[in-house]
């Protein structure tokens, strides 16, 4: 009778570790943690900024070139904005010495293809520079534009898949938006963000795509 409790004890001891087996073996296999810009304002908050947004027609692009948005700024060293974010957005980034990335994954939020090359990505502008330049920062100095152009503190930049970035093009939220729907509410206050603080422009069609896709976040 002493056998049965011992032959018991060892079955349980036996699943006990094949479960705990199981367990780290999904730990081990969990993705990592993503890294992201950074936190845009609230859907409630955004809404609520766009409740006292007029609409205004969109400017003209007359006199617009990228160069005058100096982008990839120095950050620190020999890294530059578009390294700096290569490096904030993806895991596990190993870097050379010139910080270009030379390993990694990333994750791109647009569409949910994840890549383990650099140069897959491009870094989206979420705010394009022509659509800015066309939304009031044709008025602004160069400094400012460069500044906009290179925004690490407000949620601008982003690593993405470099041929949904090309589609995406200098398209507003009305003619774009990600095809990965989990996200829209995200890129919707995104973009208000980075409209809100540099203080630019939305058309009503804009405005109208903005809300009714914060309307459902």
């Amino acid at each position: 009778m002493a056998l049965i409790p011992s032959i018991y004890a060892r079955r349980f001891g036996v699943l006990a570790s094949a479960a705990a087996l199981a367990a780290l073996t999904t730990l081990v296999n969990a993705p990592a943690a993503q890294a992201a810009p950074p936190t845009p304002i609230s859907a409630s908050a955004a809404r609520t900024y766009l409740a006292t947004v007029t609409p205004k027609a969109e400017g003209s692009s007359t006199g617009y070139s990228r160069d005058l948005f100096p982008h990839w700024s120095t950050v620190s060293g020999t890294c530059n904005t578009r390294e700096t974010v290569l490096k904030r957005d993806g895991v596990n980034v190993v870097q050379d010495s010139s910080c270009a990335a030379i390993s990694g994954s990333w994750y791109s939020e647009y569409d949910g293809a994840t890549w383990t090359a650099a140069s897959d990505l491009d870094i989206d502008h979420v705010v394009a520079l022509s659509e800015a330049w066309r939304s009031g920062a044709s008025s602004w100095t160069t400094s400012k534009r460069q500044q906009f152009a290179n925004d690490l503190t407000r949620p601008q930049l982003i690593a993405v898949t470099d041929n949904v970035n090309q589609a995406k093009g200098d398209l507003d939220p009305a003619e774009w938006m990600p095809s990965r729907t989990a996200y829209r509410c995200t890129y919707a206050r995104m973009w208000v963000h980075v409209k809100q603080y540099w203080g630019l422009s939305m058309d009503s069609a804009e405005k109208t795509a903005l809300v009714n896709v914060l309307n459902g976040c």
